[in-house]
């Protein structure tokens, strides 16, 4: 569908300076208790927002922003998508489980692709992340492909799990294992050679992201593909060991380990051989899948041996790089974004965050579209993420990214939307640490205290949300919100998102202009975001697009 020309709003006027929007990715509107680090921060600046100028909490989880449930976590991906697209779309989840339930993902073609050739021989690799956090991938979906691919014949069956502990409690890949390894106990029975191969933490090997580290995805090459590294001889003494190094306690950074047997790797790739990455998300796969798909002129690491097999992903993870060329599950057609309706008006845009969320106010937020969308009017710039634990230096690139905002805001002729996001909040609160976490808010804080006085100077708007929630509760919590507590008395700490609202606030530096938020959409999201950016930038938003937030004071 052709992207239209917005037209100017009758009542509400453009502003004389830019609408810049920050995206505090991770900062949710939390139990505002001592596990939660954005109330523990100290933040005069988000205070003074939040109290003193037009403020309201959006659904940032469940089906708000296309999920299967609402107790389905939010995500940056998700949740970008819907402030990018002004539209609820529903998500890799929902869209994976509803094949698996209805049949059609085992009766497409590319699942009979794979699978037919391995009835007379062959092996079966399914790789991906093991756990229900339903974020990047959900423990069901590999469930059901392994008690599908018996049913089709396939007589050999490995399975590369990564552990988890970002999505879901750390750590718990061991009971996410015991589930796993179950279903392969019902298929061995029924005569499929089949078991566990090769794992690790997600944040050790494999997936890596916008080629932050590929030193990550070589690591998973080498357990997964090659077979090379440390072996055991079955996965509960491998765990046994890992857990007592450093780094073993987590989930996220448990080292690699391959399953051997007395003639060595029990789940080396061969030629001939199929392999299926069962992720839905695509910003942690892309990498592995060029590994399988880029051949000669793949140039990040030395992969010593490239197999000759059919590979898969659960869905396309590009749609403009064709990344992989093979999936089993249509992504979501994302059309008509904000980007594009700003484009064809001609109003210039800058994007910008560090690695670890580039690809989010880019890639998800143009609809999964790769690439800058119309060159004569947008800029997208990145800043290189360090290769650090995120704990040990919770100021991240906060800092280096309000620098490029204000400089961008000093260029002529002069940016009308800038976005940007700042990964602090997710990122450090991912780790667990919730020192390092409050740190981090307050690092926020300051940085946004930075902006505000140059968007004073040019008359401009300040919009300030988030894309989900995870700073604002560090805590494991039990059924009446207490936190969980080990034998010792020390508190579990949590690691995941949350099903937290997301604070929007909405600050225009023009004194005398004042804005009021609507009181008729009490079950507003993300997606309101776009079409109240559209109102902010003097355009009537497109009427398919979820309402506007504002009308005039």
């Amino acid at each position: 569908m052709a992207v239209e020309i917005l037209h100017d709003h009758p009542q509400l006027a453009k502003a004389t300076g830019p609408v810049v929007l920050a995206i505090l990715d991770g900062v949710g509107w939390g139990p505002q208790d001592d596990g939660d680090a954005v109330h523990r921060a100290v933040k005069p600046n988000l205070l003074d927002l939040w109290n003193n100028y037009p403020t309201r909490t959006l659904k940032a989880h469940g089906k708000a922003v296309g999920m299967p449930s609402d107790a389905d976590m939010g995500n940056s991906e998700v949740g970008h998508n819907a402030l990018g697209a002004g539209r609820v779309f529903e998500q890799g989840a929902a869209l994976v489980s509803d094949a698996i339930a209805s049949g059609a993902l085992f009766a497409s073609d590319t699942w009979t692709w794979l699978v037919q050739p391995l009835r007379a021989g062959g092996t079966l690799h399914l790789c991906g992340l093991l756990s229900d956090g339903n974020v990047h991938a959900h423990l069901d979906h590999v469930l059901a492909m392994v008690r599908q691919s018996h049913r089709d014949g396939v007589r050999r069956l490995r399975i590369h799990a990564l552990a988890d502990g970002r999505d879901v409690q750390d750590p718990s890949y061991e009971g996410y294992l015991a589930q796993l390894q179950a279903v392969l106990a019902e298929v061995t029975a029924l005569g499929c050679d089949a078991a566990i191969a090769s794992g690790g933490g997600r944040m050790a090997i494999t997936m890596d992201r916008y080629e932050a580290d590929w030193s990550m995805v070589q690591r998973g090459w080498q357990a997964h593909v090659l077979g090379q590294g440390e072996q055991f001889q079955t996965v509960q003494s491998a765990l046994q060991q890992l857990r007592q190094r450093p780094g073993g306690g987590s989930d996220q950074t448990l080292g690699a380990f391959i399953i051997a047997d007395a003639a060595g790797p029990i789940g080396r790739v061969n030629d001939g051989d199929a392999f299926v990455l069962w992720n839905f998300r695509g910003d942690r796969a892309m990498q592995l899948c060029q590994c399988f798909e880029h051949g000669p002129q793949f140039s990040a690491f030395d992969r010593q041996f490239q197999p000759e097999v059919r590979f898969a992903g659960m869905t396309q993870y590009d749609g403009d790089l064709k990344l992989p060329a093979r999936f089993l599950v249509q992504p979501p057609a994302i059309d008509r974004t904000m980007g594009e309706f700003l484009a064809r008006r001609g109003l210039r845009t800058f994007a910008v965050s560090e690695t670890q969320k580039y690809g989010h106010v880019t890639y998800f937020w143009n609809g999964n579209r790769s690439g800058v969308l119309a060159p004569e009017v947008e800029r997208y710039a990145e800043v290189p993420s360090d290769r650090l634990a995120f704990d040990t230096a919770p100021a991240m690139k906060a800092s280096q990214i309000i620098d490029l905002v204000l400089q961008a805001l000093d260029q002529q002729p002069p940016f009308d939307f800038v976005r940007f996001n700042l990964a602090n909040g997710d990122m450090v609160g991912h780790t667990g640490n919730l020192v390092a976490t409050v740190q981090a808010m307050e690092t926020v804080d300051t940085q946004l205290g930075r902006l505000r006085e140059a968007i004073a100077a040019l008359g401009g708007i300040l919009v300030v949300t988030a894309d989900h929630g995870n700073a604002d509760d560090m805590w494991m919590r039990d059924s009446k919100g207490r936190p969980l507590r080990r034998a010792d008395g020390s508190i579990v700490a949590k690691t995941s998102h949350t099903l937290a609202p997301v604070p929007l606030t909405i600050w225009d530096s023009r004194s005398a202009v004042r804005w009021r938020l609507r009181d008729d959409l009490p079950q507003a999201g993300l997606a309101n975001v776009a079409a109240t950016l559209f109102n902010l930038l003097g355009l009537i938003a497109p009427s398919d697009y979820q309402p506007s937030l504002i009308e005039p004071g």
